[in-house]
């Protein structure tokens, strides 16, 4: 039986900490500390459950960040 491939590293980050930052500066950091996919999106916005390694996700209200997750 084949091994399971091994998932590239996250960058080490507080999701949190982009949780009041405007949506255009959160994008730049996160960016800046090695995330391959910054996605923002709208509250309410339905979107599927897969993780993905190497992505965050911006929840934007307003142009400010209100909600951050990885995956």
């Amino acid at each position: 039986m084949a091994s399971l491939p091994t998932p590239p590293a996250q960058p080490d980050d507080a999701p949190e900490s982009y949780v009041g930052l405007g949506a255009d500066i959160a994008e730049q950091q996160a960016r800046s500390r090695g995330w391959d996919t910054v996605r923002a999106v709208p509250p309410g916005t339905i979107l599927t459950m897969e993780f993905r390694s190497g992505r965050i996700n911006f929840q934007v209200e307003d142009a400010t960040v209100t909600r951050c997750w990885v995956g």
